[in-house]
């Protein structure tokens, strides 16, 4: 089955409980997916760039940090949480990308960016929002997704969301039957994949897009003739949040908006403990629409 829930701020005076929300959007959607979970936080653009990275058990981390710096030819600091590490570096982003996927056996590079931290996990929902302390996080925005594994094994990689792009992520309910082909096409173009995930290939589709100069939303244009199966996507960017169901959806999501706040989630209760619900608009996104809000509009 699994569970979506997205939160897009727009009064900057709730970014002190951005997390908090979010873990009790996540909470209820743990229902629909109880094994494994994660989120995607955006907080304040910072002047160096963030890669979170999730390692084997005893990973050391700093020893790793100091073989990037000087592969990458400069400092490369490093905060450890449990498996995850947060690396924060001057060097280009998707070269530090690029440089941990081919050189740290057993790493999975999560994120990268200058304001999005990835996080996820197996277990409960609950569990891993509180392993990694969502709750006290603040932000602009954020995603989460409480994950059912029906066609893949229960792993931390394989969890959601994914990003492989800088400050973009993707978290999905459904299925794409022609994900090993778009895969193909896009490590062509030379796109780095981690994880056998549908997913991670949707995420991959949308950032090489991106890279090349498209918009979010011609991205997600590009997606609804690309994309073959069933899908609710969820999307953030440094500053924006998309919503995209297939042109069948038969997914379930709705969308609520005041005007503090744009939410989606799989289910309504996920969205009826936000502040002010009770004066929302209240809808279910149609089949094929792009619904998108951002800073930069």
């Amino acid at each position: 089955m699994c569970g979506i829930a997205g939160l897009y701020l727009k009064d900057d005076a709730l970014q002190g409980d951005l997390g908090r929300l979010t873990a009790l959007m996540m909470h209820e959607m743990r229902g629909r997916g109880p094994d494994s979970a994660g989120f995607a936080v955006y907080g304040a653009a910072e002047a160096a760039t963030k890669l979170v990275l999730l390692g084997p058990d005893g990973t050391d981390w700093a020893a790793l940090a100091a073989q990037a710096g000087r592969a990458l030819g400069c400092d490369v600091a490093v905060d450890a949480i449990g498996d995850h590490a947060v690396m924060r570096t001057e060097a280009d982003g998707d070269a530090a990308r690029a440089w941990f996927i081919a050189n740290a056996n057993g790493v999975t590079v999560l994120s990268v960016g200058r304001s999005i931290e990835v996080f996820k996990g197996v277990g409960d929902p609950d569990a891993v929002a509180e392993r990694f302390g969502l709750s006290a996080r603040a932000g602009t925005h954020a995603i989460s997704h409480t994950r059912m594994a029906t066609e893949s094994a229960v792993t931390t990689a394989g969890s959601h969301p994914f990003s492989t792009g800088a400050d973009t992520c993707l978290v999905h309910n459904g299925s794409l039957s022609n994900h090993n082909l778009l895969r193909e096409r896009l490590q062509a173009a030379g796109e780095r994949f981690q994880t056998e995930n549908d997913s991670e290939v949707a995420a991959g589709y949308l950032a090489e897009r991106m890279r090349r100069g498209a918009t979010l939303a011609d991205a997600l244009k590009a997606g609804l003739r690309d994309f073959d199966g069933f899908y609710t996507f969820a999307i953030g960017t440094a500053d924006g949040f998309a919503v995209l169901r297939d042109p069948i959806a038969c997914k379930p999501a709705v969308m609520a908006e005041t005007d503090g706040w744009v939410a989606m989630a799989s289910e309504f209760r996920a969205i009826a403990k936000l502040p002010d619900v009770a004066n929302a608009r209240i809808w279910e996104p149609k089949p094929s629409e792009i619904y998108a809000w951002s800073r930069a509009a």
